[in-house]
């Protein structure tokens, strides 16, 4: 893991109805440019649930360098975090980690979550291993990318 430390980036949380207009664009813009263009992966990703999640974003001036949206826990006590998201040019410094950090921190500690689920690419499962988190039942595919569901119980967080 990267200890490079990203206090210098600006870190913000927001829900969609907080952010100006510009930053939503940048939010979007950051998403389809990975998740739709670079993953060649056709979906919509407008989806609704932006509209009730809560998003944390790291920016580097006026660019948006990485972003999540955390759904605060239900009545389970189970958070999710979805559309992880770091630019090309940020990738392999470690600020995905510092970004899950973030987003695990706020799930657990400023919402109490009991526990935090995820849907991983499946390439991705050691990075998020490494976060504490655990395969939690059979892989499937979604939009055709491999997909691993993931969860953190409030007791692994690192």
């Amino acid at each position: 893991m990267n200890s490079m430390c990203f206090d210098a980036l600006r870190w913000s949380w927001a829900t969609l109805a907080e952010l100006s207009s510009l930053e939503t664009y940048a939010l979007l813009r950051l998403r389809q440019d990975v998740f739709v263009v670079e993953q060649s992966c056709i979906y919509a990703d407008a989806d609704g649930r932006d509209l009730v999640a809560e998003h944390v974003l790291a920016w580097e001036g006026a660019e948006l360098v990485a972003c999540a949206r955390l759904f605060p826990p239900r009545a389970d006590g189970e958070a999710v975090i979805g559309r992880v998201v770091v630019a090309p040019s940020w990738r392999g410094r470690g600020l995905g980690y510092a970004l899950m950090q973030r987003a695990v921190d706020r799930a657990l500690h400023e919402h109490a979550a009991q526990t935090v689920w995820l849907s991983a690419q499946a390439h991705l499962q050691r990075f998020y291993g490494q976060l504490g988190f655990a395969v939690c039942g059979e892989g499937y595919l979604e939009d055709a990318i491999p997909h691993l569901p993931m969860r953190l119980r409030s007791d692994r967080a690192r």
